[in-house]
């Protein structure tokens, strides 16, 4: 029995092609970047490479792409650097990746005045409720372009426009977006966006910070002046080349596998409507009147147990994610679902899925196959 992986939001495997990048890294260009002789200008030219790679895949210019280990760093170092000390504002949502809303609320604790936008019932936060948000002190607007979760699509551009208007620096997390999507940070109109590796088929270790005038980005690390003096350290030259060949791979016909993905989610849809009806499930697409990344569906089960469900799936060898949490026989519901006001029946057991290049029409079939018997299962006991 084949395993079926349905959990691509949280990581992707690195593709052959990206693996081709990484090698010559590990064998015999393993030069530092800063060092001076041919060794170093070696993996230099390898490091610049990628970087070109990463910026024509954001439609940015090179110099505008910092390399970091992640985008969680980049988010904690972006929110912490622009934010030294108390008496500024910033205003970001109830919906964030924790990445975002933990070193807010750390911010916060030091005195940081923070404003949470909460969504509508769509998972989708307005942008004049946003720009309304905003005060003479808010020094950012952090505002993610999707969600991990729902895959609801966020109006960063509309926020971007007015924000930038009357000011105001706008960060996005793109990291569930790029390479899904198209992202172009001219279009979008922000100043700072991150973006994380293992997210569109890269390594796990690397991410990327795009600022749009280095003036405006405070160090994320101090050390030997790497990264224009933007985040020192030696570069992590494998992950990095294996993220500008995700980059260039994703860039390449992006449009077409959009389109393909859509039918995916066209096809599971169909299929869990039919599951539903054929079983009697009682099932809640969230997010379904939303704008949302062709790959990604959280669906809320009624009345069924959440901890059987995952335990029925993974029997069965299929990997998703849960909106929930189960601790002491008690179900605590995500940040992101109860922002939306979820409905509790169907909250208590949302299952992600969400699916990638790898995936073919038959994996989505099978998946049903497999969910439907699981829900039986659950259902029996």
């Amino acid at each position: 029995m084949k395993a079926l992986y349905f959990d691509y939001n949280a990581t992707t495997p690195v593709l052959p092609e990206v693996r081709e990048a990484m090698l010559p890294c590990l064998e015999n260009n393993y030069g530092n970047p800063s060092s001076p002789h041919g060794f170093g200008l070696k993996a230099k030219l390898t490091v610049s490479e990628a970087r070109n790679r990463v910026a024509a895949l954001l439609g940015a210019a090179p110099e505008q792409i910092v390399f970091t280990s992640c985008a969680t760093e980049a988010n904690n170092g972006l929110l912490r650097g622009l934010f030294p000390e108390k008496g500024a504002h910033l205003v970001t949502t109830a919906i964030e990746h924790p990445s975002i809303l933990a070193p807010a609320a750390a911010l916060e604790a030091r005195g940081v005045e923070v404003t949470r936008v909460r969504p509508n019932r769509n998972g989708v936060v307005d942008a004049q409720t946003v720009l309304d948000a905003c005060r003479p002190d808010t020094r950012l607007v952090s505002v993610m372009l999707a969600n991990n979760e729902t895959g609801a699509i966020q109006p960063v551009g509309e926020i971007a426009r007015l924000a930038g208007a009357e000011g105001y620096l706008v960060h996005t997390d793109a990291s569930q977006a790029v390479g899904k999507i198209p992202v172009d940070v001219e279009t979008l109109g922000v100043d700072f966006l991150t973006l994380a590796g293992h997210k569109l088929y890269a390594p796990k270790g690397v991410g990327t910070l795009y600022a749009r005038s280095r003036r405006t980005l405070p160090p994320l690390l101090l050390g030997g002046g790497q990264e224009g003096g933007l985040r020192g350290g030696t570069e992590n030259v494998p992950h990095i080349a294996g993220l500008g060949a995700a980059c260039e791979l994703v860039r390449n016909g992006l449009e077409r596998e959009i389109s393909r993905q859509r039918g995916l989610g066209e096809i599971f849809d169909r299929e869990l409507d039919r599951l539903a009806r054929g079983v009697g499930l009682d099932v809640l697409v969230l997010s379904r009147d939303a704008g949302r990344l062709p790959n990604t569906r959280f669906v809320g089960f009624k009345g069924l147990d959440l901890a059987r469900m995952l335990e029925e799936l993974a029997l069965a060898d299929v990997a998703v994610s849960a909106g929930a949490a189960c601790h002491g026989g008690e179900t605590s519901i995500s940040h992101v679902l109860e922002a939306m006001d979820a409905p509790a029946d169907y909250a208590g057991c949302a299952l992600r899925f969400s699916w990638g290049r790898p995936t073919t029409e038959q994996d989505v079939m099978d998946l049903m196959q497999r969910l439907g018997d699981a829900c039986q299962t659950v259902r029996s006991d």
